[in-house]
């Protein structure tokens, strides 16, 4: 083992908590230094059975990074960007990068990471996994799970397994644990009963492992949003976007909050990058005048130049069934 093992207090004390009220002491932390060293604490793990808890940066809010058994801090040493790819779009990241370090490194390239939690300053790469996290942005990029093209992962027990979108082999999750037995048990509830949402990130998607799934079973997908209950991420390749050069915002007022929410569906095939709602109770003094109205929808467009995102931002104005509204753009 090359990481530091701690069981002082100190260290526990740490990570009895994350973002959230939950408190939950763990019986230590491990801070890995390689893939080698989460393979060999998964197998003493689970040869005693205790249980482990991947953790990055601690943002999440219900609990996900606490727990009475063995912490994984991932941030310590697995922070590096291993790769990236321009021309691909693509970078591999090991699971403790913070969201706004990869950013910072694709902005030259005149790329970035399409989902961006409000957290982006210290959240990382392998939480944004586990919790198949969204953010703003996704209303035009997706969620995590739709940007990240093939994980390095280690099972309970010491097991690395690869996961890659498309391949034959992995896509019946057979190699994840517990995973094929769901499917068996449940596979006319599975093709049945999932809701069709754009952001449905709560439990496991595994109705991405079916045989009919678009694009053939996604062993990725599933895996994204399990909370590291099915595997620890060493390693994660993901998708690239451009970044618009320029933005504008659609500020757009309406009678009550039921009125804005209401239409914010209809502006999505106008592609916007953002479609944010807030009601005038959490406006009491705004910094400008805002347009009339008791609630706003803040939709953001991007564009090659200044003068394209402004254009996309009027469509947008003109296409809106709102009291009143503005375009605003950087001065």
């Amino acid at each position: 083992m090359r990481g530091e093992a701690d069981f002082g207090p100190t260290a526990r004390a740490l990570t009895t908590m994350d973002a959230s009220n939950y408190r939950r002491v763990p019986l230590g932390v491990l801070a890995p230094r390689d893939a080698d060293d989460i393979a060999a604490a998964l197998t003493v793990c689970q040869e005693f059975g205790v249980a482990v808890v991947p953790r990055g940066g601690g943002t999440s809010i219900a609990g996900q990074a606490t727990g009475t058994g063995l912490v994984l801090d991932l941030t310590r040493h697995l922070r590096s960007i291993l790769d990236l790819d321009p021309a691909a779009r693509t970078a591999t990241v090991q699971p403790g990068v913070i969201l706004d370090e990869l950013r910072a490194a694709a902005a030259p390239h005149g790329l970035t990471f399409g989902p961006d939690p409000s957290t982006h300053s210290r959240c990382t790469l392998g939480g944004m996994i586990g919790n198949n996290s969204c953010g703003s942005h996704s209303v035009a990029w997706g969620t995590t799970a739709d940007n990240v093209r093939a994980l390095e992962v280690v099972r309970y027990g010491g097991e690395a397994l690869r996961l890659e979108q498309g391949a034959p082999q992995q896509g019946r999750g057979a190699d994840l644990p517990g995973v094929r037995e769901l499917i068996d048990a449940h596979l006319a509830l599975l093709r049945t009963g999932y809701p069709d949402l754009p952001r449905r990130i709560s439990g496991y998607a595994l109705d991405a492992l079916l045989p009919e799934h678009p694009g053939g079973p996604d062993p990725v997908r599933a895996f994204c949003g399990s909370e590291g209950t099915l595997a620890v991420v060493t390693e994660a390749t993901v998708r690239l976007v451009e970044a618009p050069r320029a933005r504008a915002l659609a500020v757009l007022g309406y009678a009550d909050e039921s009125a804005a929410a209401e239409a914010a569906p209809g502006l999505l095939p106008y592609r916007p990058l953002t479609v944010e709602g807030m009601a005038a109770d959490l406006v009491r003094e705004p910094a400008g005048p805002l347009p009339r109205g008791a609630a706003w929808l803040f939709v953001e467009t991007g564009g090659a130049t200044p003068a394209e995102a402004r254009a996309h931002a009027e469509r947008i104005l003109r296409a809106a069934d709102a009291v009143d509204g503005t375009v605003v753009t950087d001065p």
